[in-house]
């Protein structure tokens, strides 16, 4: 199964509470999942798919042994890839935390900071080839 995005950008939910890119808070427990995404793509864009993303994140939020993966990494990735679930227009990443995310022709995603010329530019619908989606509300809006 593939679901990558290409030539496409994620905008910051219209509810998103920040007007700059911030960096997720980490949990008094732990590592949160956002800051995981954020560590992966703001350390190396256009280095990761949406699947990759994803499955990278579950591993260190899940903090995996590099020898389990090793050992049973495409029955892990297989498991994790059979059950439903949200692809990153769900992330907190453009919901919350200010940042676009914009992946390229190879489907291999950077983050853009809302506030940026960059992020200007590739919402403006001047890109011919660019597909813009905006990421899911934080709120739904409530039906009259």
């Amino acid at each position: 199964m593939e679901w990558n995005y290409y030539d496409t950008m994620i905008t910051v939910s219209g509810d998103c509470p920040v007007e700059r890119g911030m960096v997720p808070p980490e949990k008094k427990n732990g590592r949160s999942k956002p800051g995981i995404e954020y560590d992966l793509v703001y350390n190396q864009p256009y280095e990761y798919t949406q699947e990759e993303l994803l499955f990278q994140t579950y591993v260190r939020h899940k903090e995996i042994p590099e020898s389990e993966l090793a050992e049973r990494g495409d029955e892990i990735r297989e498991r994790f890839f059979s059950k439903p679930m949200p692809c990153l227009r769900a992330s907190m990443l453009p919901k919350k935390y200010g940042w676009g995310l914009h992946f390229n022709a190879e489907g291999k995603v950077a983050l853009i900071p809302r506030e940026s010329e960059e992020y200007d530019r590739l919402t403006a619908g001047g890109e011919d080839e660019l597909r813009i989606l905006a990421a899911m509300r934080n709120n739904r809006e409530k039906k009259a």
